[in-house]
């Protein structure tokens, strides 16, 4: 009778302690969750960083072949037998970080870095042909700028960052139109 008396209390503590090792678990588990997703996410903005950087350095050095040609809105000339070269190993080095945007991004966001990087691509074919008029080129960079933007709002999007990415700048850049009138 004794034990049929303290049944309701056993039963107790076992249902109390295996509620709170459910509780216990559960929590653990998101934590675990939330960091991994915050883990990834410092993968992606790092990511993606490097991407771009990458991106830009490579349209700095085709820009500046491009003034060499006779192309205005951009400073720094390079002559192309210097400058073919340091392109060369600036795609190297993009298409090394663009490994790892395959790896972390989202569909999106690797979409529109792909566009990037081939409307810079675009520039580049154009400084290697050497002879391209000056509508061409600021069509060419008016398609970077936008695909640029397109990139940083997907990887924002991807990323969780509110609002949009600043505006873009205008090509060609205004402040030049200014000086000139």
């Amino acid at each position: 009778m004794a034990l049929l008396d303290q049944l309701p209390a056993l039963i107790g503590v076992v249902v109390g302690s295996l509620g709170s090792y459910a509780v216990q678990t559960l929590t653990e588990r998101r934590r675990w969750r939330r960091q991994r997703e915050e883990r990834w996410d410092e993968k992606r903005f790092e990511t993606y960083g490097r991407y771009a950087n990458a991106l830009k350095a490579q349209l700095r050095v085709a820009q500046r072949i491009g003034v060499s040609l006779g192309f205005a809105d951009v400073a720094d000339p390079l002559a192309p037998a210097e400058g073919l070269p340091l392109l060369a190993e600036a795609e190297s080095h993009r298409a090394t970080e663009w490994e790892s945007v395959l790896l972390v991004g989202d569909a999106a966001t690797i979409a529109a870095a792909r566009h990037w990087h081939e409307t810079v691509w675009t520039v580049e074919l154009l400084v290697r042909e050497g002879s391209v008029d000056g509508e061409r080129w600021t069509k060419a960079h008016r398609l970077v700028s936008a695909a640029r933007d397109a990139f940083y709002g997907s990887a924002r999007r991807d990323l969780g960052i509110a609002g949009a990415p600043p505006p873009s700048g205008q090509w060609p850049r205004q402040w030049r139109a200014e000086l000139s009138g």
